[in-house]
């Protein structure tokens, strides 16, 4: 697990790779709430582009980090999401809450 991110104006972006479960998402919650708190962003984007697999953890992981922005009065925004997460993401409800952008298509072999 890779976890690269940068600011630029008011936005935190950050890239998250390979798998998000219950191993790395307590890795990655640390790094992620002290760069907002920290930064303060107005809005903190997550890009999924490399993600190849998520668990519930994951999903708690995103919520979590979504009130983390909102107590700072920003936003959070998904980036890059495949089609499989998409699907996880619409069942667990959170495209009511979260905008989700530029979502990926799956490669068909």
């Amino acid at each position: 697990m890779k976890i690269d991110h940068y600011i630029d104006e008011k936005t935190l972006k950050v890239y998250l790779t390979e798998e998000i479960d219950h191993h790395t998402s307590s890795i990655i919650r640390t790094r992620l709430d002290y760069e907002i708190s920290r930064f303060r962003p107005k809005k903190v984007v997550i890009d999924l582009e490399k993600v190849k697999f998520m668990d519930s953890a994951g999903i708690g992981l995103i919520i979590g980090r979504f009130k983390v922005a909102k107590s700072y009065g920003g936003s959070l925004e998904i980036e890059n999401s495949s089609d499989k997460l998409m699907k996880i993401f619409e069942m667990a409800g959170l495209p009511k809450i979260i905008d989700f952008k530029e979502n990926k298509k799956e490669e068909v072999i």
